[in-house]
C-alpha cells in the first residue's frame, strides 16, 4: 500500500450513521467548522430494498451490513448455529437507519433521569426532551399537539396504517384495562399505534434526513467507502485518522477534533486500535496505551423471542399478497400499501408485575412488538437470517403457504446480564469478540417468561379469541421444549433460552458517566477522557440502553452533541 496525506480539515466525523449524519449536517450549519465525514460503507442508493419498509428484512446479509457474529452463548440461543446470534450492522451511507426495521421509539423518561442520577448532569429527560422535537416532523395529526412532540424537524415521524390489524391489539390491550397511548409522550405504559421515520412510503434514514439535503455545502465533504482503521494520537491528543479507501492507505488530520460514530461495535474497536482501552487487554496485542478506560465492557442489547399464531381473518400480510402485481403497482404509483409500512404496526410497554397504573414513577421492564404478517412459509426459509440450526428451519417453516398468522414478540428492555466487545487482533478488518452474555444473569430469563406470561393473557382475551387465536396453539417452534409441561414456567425458560434472538440494539460500550466513574470512557459532554481532541457520539456511550428503540435515542444524541460542540 502507498501512503497518502490529505489536506487538514477542522473536524473529522467517523460514521455516518443514526448519530454521525445529524452531527455531520449540524455541525455544517456553521461555515466555520470544515467537516469530513467518513464511512466505511457505500451509497444507500446502492440497495433498492433500503428505501422500500416492507423489504427491511431483504437488507439483512446484504453489501450493506456488516453482518457479525457473536461468540457462542452458554445460557441462550441455543437454537442457533453453534449457539451463536448474527448480528446485523448498517456498512452504509445512514448505518442502521438504513437498514433497521422503521420502529421509532424515544424510551421511558425515567430512563433518561436514571441516566442524570447516576451522574450523567445534563442529560436527564427534561434535558434531552427539547433535542427530540428539534429533530422531529410528527405528520400524524393526533400527535401534532402534544407538548411532547416536535414539528418542523427534518426526521419525518408517521403512523403507518397498511393493516387492519392493528386496531385489533389496541382492542386486546384494552380488554386488559391498558389504555391507548402515544408511546413517545407523557406516559409509555399501555398500548401504541407503531411510529416510523417513513415519508410517502418510503425509509427516511438519517443520512437521507440530515446530510443529503446540504451536500453542496462548502464545508461538508463526504467520504464513503473509507474504512477507517486508527485514529492518530500524539502526546494524548487526536490529530487526525488512518483511513483505506480504494485499496490504499491515507491520513486525514483535524485542527479541532476527531469524533467517533462509528456504533457500539466498530467505536470501541477503533479506540481499542489506537491505543484506548483496558489496560490488560491492549498490551496483550503489543497495543501502546495512550487511556486505561473501559472501553468495550458493560455491552447491553435488547432481546426477543417470536411467539406465532395463526389467525382465521384475511387482516395479516402474506407472501401472496406482497408479491401481487396490485400491491406493487400500489406502492408504485401511489406510496400506499403493504410494501409502505413496516412489519411491525403494533407496540406496547408494560412494567413486570402487569401493573396497570400509567407511571408508576419508574421505566418499562417488558415491551411486546406486533408483525401483522405470516413470515415462516417454507419459502421464507433463509430469506431472514435467525441462524436457527438447519434441522429448526426445517421444523418451523411449515406453516402452508396461503395461511393467515401474525408474530407477538416480548422484548427484554433492561438486561442485567453485561457483554463486551473484545479485539480478536490487531487487524482492522479482523470482526472483533461480541459476547452479550445473554440471559446469563438469572433475572433476565425470568423477565423474558413474565413477557410470554403477558402474551397468553393478551392473545386469550376476547378480542385476540375473535380472530381465531388459540392461547393453547403448539407452535412448531415449542418441538424444543417438548420435554417440559406446556406453558410450565420451565417450558417458557426453554423456550426464551432457545429461541433467543436480538433486536438490533447494542449499546453503551463507551459509556457515559461523571469525572470520576471508572465504569465510564466519556465525560458528560461525550468527550473520551484522558484524550483531548476526541469524542465519541452514537450509542456507545448510552449510559444503560432505554426502553425502546435505540434509532430515535441515538438521533437524539448526535442533536445534542452538535449543540455541546457548536457551544464550545
Amino acid at each position: 500500500m502507498t501512503h497518502k496525506t490529505i489536506k487538514m480539515q477542522r473536524l473529522i466525523k467517523v460514521g455516518a450513521g443514526s448519530s454521525g449524519s445529524v452531527l455531520a449536517g449540524r455541525l455544517s450549519e456553521d461555515q466555520t467548522n470544515d467537516v469530513l465525514l467518513m464511512e466505511a460503507g457505500g451509497s444507500e442508493d446502492e440497495n433498492p430494498h433500503i428505501r422500500v419498509p416492507v423489504e427491511a428484512m431483504l437488507i439483512l446479509n446484504s453489501e450493506q451490513d456488516w453482518n457479525y457474529y457473536t461468540e457462542p452463548q452458554k445460557h441462550a440461543c441455543l437454537a442457533q448455529k453453534h449457539h451463536r446470534s448474527n448480528w446485523p450492522r448498517g456498512k452504509v451511507l445512514g448505518g442502521c437507519s438504513s437498514i433497521n426495521w422503521l420502529a421509532f421509539v424515544r424510551g421511558n423518561r425515567h430512563d433518561y433521569d436514571s441516566w442524570a442520577e447516576e451522574g450523567c448532569d445534563g442529560w436527564s429527560y427534561n434535558d434531552v426532551l427539547p433535542y427530540f422535537h428539534k429533530f422531529e416532523d410528527v405528520l400524524a395529526e393526533e400527535f401534532q399537539n402534544s407538548d411532547y412532540r416536535g414539528t418542523g424537524g427534518p426526521m419525518p415521524i408517521t403512523r403507518p396504517n397498511t393493516t387492519p390489524m392493528q386496531e385489533l391489539y389496541l382492542k386486546a390491550g384494552k380488554d386488559l384495562g391498558y389504555n391507548v397511548v402515544d408511546c413517545n409522550g407523557k406516559d409509555q405504559i399501555g398500548f401504541s399505534w407503531m411510529q416510523s421515520n417513513i415519508k410517502h412510503g418510503e425509509r427516511w434514514d438519517n443520512y437521507r434526513a440530515f446530510v443529503k439535503p446540504h451536500i453542496g455545502r462548502r464545508n461538508l465533504h463526504v467520504s464513503p467507502n473509507s474504512h477507517t482503521t486508527k485514529v492518530i494520537i500524539k502526546k494524548k491528543r487526536a490529530i487526525g485518522i488512518e483511513y483505506i479507501k480504494n485499496g490504499r492507505k491515507h491520513k486525514a488530520f483535524a485542527r479541532k477534533e476527531v469524533i467517533l460514530s462509528a456504533g457500539s461495535i466498530n467505536s470501541p474497536q477503533l479506540l481499542m486500535l489506537s491505543g484506548v482501552g483496558p489496560k490488560e487487554h491492549l498490551k496483550k496485542f503489543g497495543i501502546t496505551v495512550e487511556a486505561d478506560l473501559p472501553v468495550g465492557e458493560n455491552l447491553q442489547d435488547h432481546i426477543l423471542v417470536p411467539m406465532p399464531f395463526p389467525v382465521n381473518i384475511t387482516g395479516p400480510i402474506n407472501l401472496a399478497k406482497l408479491t401481487s402485481w396490485w400491491t406493487r403497482l400500489q406502492y408504485d404509483f401511489l406510496g400506499t400499501g403493504y410494501m409502505s409500512g413496516p412489519l411491525s404496526d403494533g407496540v406496547a410497554f408494560f412494567y413486570d408485575d402487569f401493573n396497570l397504573t400509567k407511571d408508576a414513577g419508574r421505566t418499562s421492564d417488558i415491551q411486546l412488538l406486533f408483525h401483522s404478517a405470516h413470515l415462516f412459509p417454507p419459502s421464507m426459509k433463509g430469506a431472514v437470517n435467525f441462524n436457527f440450526r438447519d434441522e429448526v428451519d426445517d421444523k418451523i417453516f411449515t406453516l402452508r403457504e396461503d395461511a393467515m398468522s401474525i408474530t407477538i414478540y416480548p422484548v427484554l428492555l433492561h438486561p442485567k446480564s453485561r457483554g463486551t466487545i473484545r479485539l480478536k487482533s490487531t487487524d482492522p478488518f479482523d470482526y472483533p469478540v461480541i459476547d452479550p452474555h445473554y440471559l446469563e444473569h438469572p433475572d433476565d430469563a425470568k423477565m423474558l417468561v413474565a413477557g410470554t406470561r403477558f402474551v397468553e393473557r393478551l392473545v386469550d382475551t376476547e378480542t385476540m379469541r375473535s380472530i381465531g387465536i388459540d392461547v393453547n396453539f403448539k407452535s412448531p417452534f415449542y418441538h424444543l421444549c417438548s420435554q417440559h409441561e406446556f406453558r410450565s414456567d420451565s417450558f417458557w425458560d426453554c423456550y426464551v433460552r432457545q429461541y433467543t434472538l436480538t433486536v438490533f440494539h447494542p449499546t453503551s460500550t463507551c459509556r457515559m458517566g461523571a469525572k470520576d466513574d471508572k465504569t465510564s470512557v466519556v465525560d458528560t459532554k461525550l468527550r473520551v477522557k484522558g484524550i483531548s481532541g476526541l469524542r465519541v457520539v452514537d450509542a456507545s456511550v448510552m449510559r444503560n440502553v432505554p426502553a425502546g428503540n435505540t434509532n430515535g435515542p441515538a438521533t437524539m444524541i448526535g442533536e445534542k452533541a452538535a449543540d455541546i460542540i457548536l457551544q464550545q
